[in-house]
């Protein structure tokens, strides 16, 4: 009779599935504080290397029609998420090549410095009640019309797009590198960014864009969620962020951001939404949080450090998270039978 091999794995596959976990862990950490200490560089990002490489794949693909552009979404993300993962496992032999790589992933995916600088730049330029310097920087942040916008619209468009940010630029990165690792990480990435390229409901991408819009919406699913129950840990007011998240979040016309500009709405005991302008179309969005107070300048200092906050404790969990789920990997039994 021929023998149904050993209960647990070998150890040397028990050893690399259980470290699959620690290469994560340690890895994310180093590059979040990468991200800290030197933020993104000025010129040369990966990130901003994609982009290009995406416009590109646009001019030579883009035609009037989502099937068009659902094939520029599985070009795009698809191949930079299979890069990634040639690059994981050219070096899943070495541990301290797979933390670095890991570390310099992390690094590249996330922005949580640059958002910070970007949102304190705003709010300086307003404290000193320079309103045009203000409307000048408000682009490097979000989409809007900057002349459009009054000193407090100004403010309150600043907070909304910490909220939403933390979630894209920090915490759906790290939730999904705790799931996918690297490839995880540059994959959620290129997604998100294809969304902000092209999944913005203009005449030229209100087809294009739909795949890359919808993509972004499944793949920002999780991570918008931790950061909303994040905030509601970390802001100060647990009942008032969960009850306004709670009230308002499906009132929004994005299934992930209005999860979190509620809840951060309801942390910082402010009121988010109403009217804002995008490229001269105005929109009427719904208030969130209607019982808090109108946004102050002051207020943008607050968001950016619940979303410090709120991205190390998403740093935390990712990294538990990762790390659980190599140990039970490696005491899965192969063949699912003893």
């Amino acid at each position: 009779m021929r023998s149904a091999g050993p209960i647990y794995p070998a150890a040397p596959l028990h050893a690399e599935r259980a470290g699959r976990g620690r290469v994560f862990a340690y890895g994310a950490a180093a590059g979040l504080l990468g991200d800290l200490l030197i933020g993104d560089p000025r010129r040369g990002h990966p990130v901003a290397a994609f982009g290009r490489a995406a416009a590109a794949v646009e001019r030579a693909l883009w035609r009037d029609h989502r099937g068009w552009g659902a094939l520029h979404t599985a070009v795009c993300a698809g191949g930079a998420t299979a890069l990634a993962a040639l690059a994981a496992r050219s070096v899943r032999t070495s541990r301290t090549a797979s933390v670095t790589l890991t570390a310099a992933a992390t690094w590249a995916v996330v922005g949580g410095t640059s958002l910070g600088r970007e949102a304190r730049a705003v709010g300086g330029a307003l404290a000193a009640g320079d309103i045009e310097a203000a409307r000048e920087r408000l682009p490097h942040l979000c989409g809007r019309d900057p002349q459009a916008l009054d000193a407090d619209g100004i403010a309150r468009a600043v907070v909304e797009s910490v909220a939403e940010n933390t979630s894209d630029a920090v915490v759906g990165a790290l939730v999904w590198g705790a799931v996918g690792g690297v490839p995880g990480l540059v994959g959620f990435r290129a997604v998100n960014t294809l969304d902000a390229m092209v999944g913005h409901k203009s005449p030229r991408y209100r087809r294009y864009g739909w795949a890359s819009a919808r993509l972004d919406d499944v793949a920002g699913w999780p991570g918008a969620r931790l950061t909303a129950v994040l905030a509601a840990v970390a802001g100060g007011n647990p009942r008032g962020a969960l009850r306004a998240w709670r009230a308002d979040a499906g009132k929004h016309p994005s299934p992930n951001a209005g999860v979190v500009e509620a809840s951060f709405a309801g942390a910082l005991g402010v009121r988010l939404g109403g009217t804002l302008s995008y490229g001269g179309r105005v929109e009427h969005r719904p208030v969130l949080n209607g019982s808090g107070r109108p946004v102050e300048v002051g207020d943008i200092e607050r968001a950016v450090r619940l979303s410090r906050r709120v991205s190390w404790l998403a740093l935390g969990l990712s990294a538990a998270g990762a790390l659980v789920r190599g140990y039970a990997s490696a005491c899965t039994k192969p063949g699912g039978n003893p």
